[in-house]
């Protein structure tokens, strides 16, 4: 089994450059049902690499609407990669964050693609893998859990369903920049807060823990009582590139680069 995560690319425009480089990140994938790949990835001077799972922990848009299965025009390159994968035989899963949500609309009922509102459980080659945005894990945050709630209220979904498209975009960078000033906070805090909720995860028999949201990279393993125990930040996709590597009980974290 091997399976890739990251978080917070923050898409917006196929000119940014973490845009460009998460597109030829995927592109070096295939899934095993994949025919005729190796000529495709030659063509993009990218190594093939066989994965069996994809998981994206939240803000992986910079914001995220659609009304009949449009998308915001931008996010039409990076939407096919997904699809792409997932024709491939990759099982994608993705865990909604700060920035986008209502995706089960589009991603599951039009992708077939798993999509969770805040959390996960994976059980790879046993283990017990807790998958989470981590935006709501700073209970202290009540303004933000606030805006959160309201924002993800079925009054706004419903909303957005009427909204003229031009309206709705504009929208939704708008309430994008807002989620970004009220879940903000020093990075270092939210990562004490988020090692702290990891411990209890591991308490109920967790076995990893992996959050974004933090935009901070960490890999953290310990033992307890003979169990392995890790906990991990998976940085971002605006300056980091990182991301985790899981194969045969065993995580890393990477660091991706074109070159």
């Amino acid at each position: 089994m091997r399976a890739i995560f990251i978080a917070d690319a923050h898409l917006k425009s196929p000119l940014d450059e973490g845009y460009q480089k998460c597109m030829h990140f995927f592109d070096g994938f295939q899934g095993k049902a994949a025919a005729g790949e190796e000529k495709r990835l030659a063509e993009n001077n990218v190594k093939s690499n066989e994965i069996d799972m994809l998981v994206i922990a939240g803000d992986f848009f910079d914001f995220w609407f659609e009304r009949r299965g449009r998308v915001y025009p931008e996010f039409e390159p990076v939407v096919k990669n997904i699809a792409r994968l997932r024709d491939e035989g990759v099982r994608i899963c993705i865990c909604e964050g700060n920035h986008d949500f209502f995706l089960a609309d589009y991603f599951e009922k039009r992708l077939g693609i798993e999509v969770y509102p805040d959390e996960m459980e994976l059980l790879l080659d046993g283990l017990r893998i807790y998958v989470a945005h981590g935006d709501t894990v700073d209970e202290e945050n009540r303004k933000y859990l606030a805006l959160r709630t309201f924002l993800r209220s079925s009054f706004i979904y419903r909303l957005q369903r009427i909204v003229p498209l031009g309206l709705l975009f504009a929208i939704a960078r708008a309430s994008s920049g807002m989620s970004r000033e009220m879940a903000a906070g020093p990075q270092e805090k939210i990562v004490q807060k988020m090692a702290g909720f990891a411990d209890k995860k591991h308490a109920e028999g967790i076995n990893a823990v992996i959050l974004g949201h933090s935009h901070a990279e960490l890999l953290n393993k310990t033992r307890k009582n003979g169990q392995q125990r890790i906990f991990a930040t998976l940085g971002d996709w605006i300056t980091r590139y990182t991301y985790l590597e899981y194969e045969q009980g065993v995580f890393s974290l990477k660091r991706f680069s074109m070159w």
